[in-house]
């Protein structure tokens, strides 16, 4: 458990050893959610009935968390270091192209995703744009391949990390589907925030047009969206590694959850739930329903998953206070050989201790002195 608590901690020296290049991207998007925020507030201009400044806000929070991950994750990785390193600067470049690419479009009063405008800047950086989406989804797949050949940390927080970048990887994945699910519907013109035409191929939903979904995500409210499942994919690894955080702060307190097989298997029983609700969601999605008006057979399977979620978790506690004296002799067990260096050592101490020699000791205590006992160097 201090073990995984040490990995976990995060210290001015812990960030300094973080991959570079990624810190850098995460300083980058830090500051672009500052200049964000204050758009939002500052800047009237609207696309789809939101503001210019929205998107750059979302993807800018949410390469923070992600990068910020990958920055702490990579230097762990023993193996092909250099390789990984390449890897990770790999994401950083592509990431800081794109998101920078929204950005400026965004400052523009124009879309980034989607738009077929003909004029120069945006037909070569919708170029560029989509060949970083493939660098970012390239970096994330080579990582996530990586973490099942290595361990870090005990199993919970191994586990946690193979599985909150295998979704990540798959939320990316159906990202990548959202133009061919939706293109079918043919082009259409809107207009920028300056009110001049743009033309639009594909979007973001499945059975209904963008705009006008939700406050702040600006998920679709009438029909489908993709982006619901993309985001809870891209995020599982910090809900993953929140659940080894949790679990260990709570071992402290709880003896059920200090045996690290018990706090594996409740991480597993999160990682089941949480993919359940990403393949639920996903479902929900890809018949165009909007994630905010669930039908009778999505309320169904949420209603399972939350059922067999508890049932599992029920288990692993309940399986964990079965153990429990077998948990306490084996932690007997491994600390008797320590106890026992521990007591050979006080030994060996006691016995480096020896009186005087006889003759000094005498004419020492002719001279009405008290004997003195010296600590004799062993052998």
């Amino acid at each position: 458990m201090n073990r995984t608590g040490s990995r976990l901690s995060v210290s001015y020296a812990e960030v300094r050893s973080w991959h570079r290049p990624l810190t850098i991207m995460v300083a980058a998007m830090s500051a672009l959610v500052v200049v964000a925020s204050v758009g939002l507030l500052a800047d009237g201009r609207e696309l789809l009935q939101q503001s210019v400044w929205a998107k750059p806000l979302k993807f800018g929070a949410s390469f923070v968390m992600y990068g910020a991950t990958l920055a702490w994750l990579i230097p762990k990785l023993r193996r092909a270091r250099r390789t990984m390193w390449t890897v990770g600067t790999v994401f950083a470049v592509a990431g800081l192209i794109d998101v920078g690419f929204i950005a400026v479009q965004a400052a523009r009063g124009t879309f980034s995703h989607f738009n077929a405008g003909t004029d120069t800047f945006n037909r070569i950086g919708q170029q560029i744009f989509s060949t970083g989406v493939f660098g970012l989804f390239g970096a994330s797949l080579i990582v996530a391949v990586m973490l099942l050949f290595q361990r870090i940390g005990d199993a919970a927080l191994t586990w946690a990390l193979r599985a909150g970048i295998g979704l990540a990887v798959l939320g990316m994945a159906l990202a990548s589907f959202i133009t061919g699910w939706t293109s079918s519907a043919g082009p259409r013109t809107v207009e920028d925030a300056h009110g001049n035409p743009v033309p639009l191929v594909g979007g973001h939903g499945v059975g209904a047009p963008d705009g006008g979904g939700m406050p702040i995500t600006n998920w679709s409210t009438t029909g489908g969206d993709l982006r619901v499942p993309h985001f809870i994919g891209l995020h599982s690894i910090q809900v993953f590694v929140l659940t080894v955080l949790v679990l260990t702060a709570l071992a402290t307190r709880i003896d059920r959850l200090r045996h690290e097989r018990v706090r594996a298997r409740l991480t597993g029983v999160v990682i089941l739930g949480y993919s359940a609700l990403f393949t639920i969601t996903a479902w929900q999605a890809l018949r165009g329903q909007s994630l905010v008006h669930p039908d009778a057979a999505t309320w169904t399977a949420l209603a399972a998953t939350t059922v067999m979620t508890a049932l599992l978790a029920a288990l692993a506690v309940t399986a964990a206070h079965r153990n429990e004296p077998a948990h306490r002799a084996e932690a007997a067990s491994r600390s008797e050989p320590v106890r026992r260096r521990k007591a050979a050592h006080r030994d060996e101490s006691a016995h480096g201790e020896t009186t005087a020699p006889a003759g000094s000791q005498a004419s020492i205590g002719s001279s009405g002195s008290h004997p003195v006992r010296t600590r004799t160097p062993f052998p």
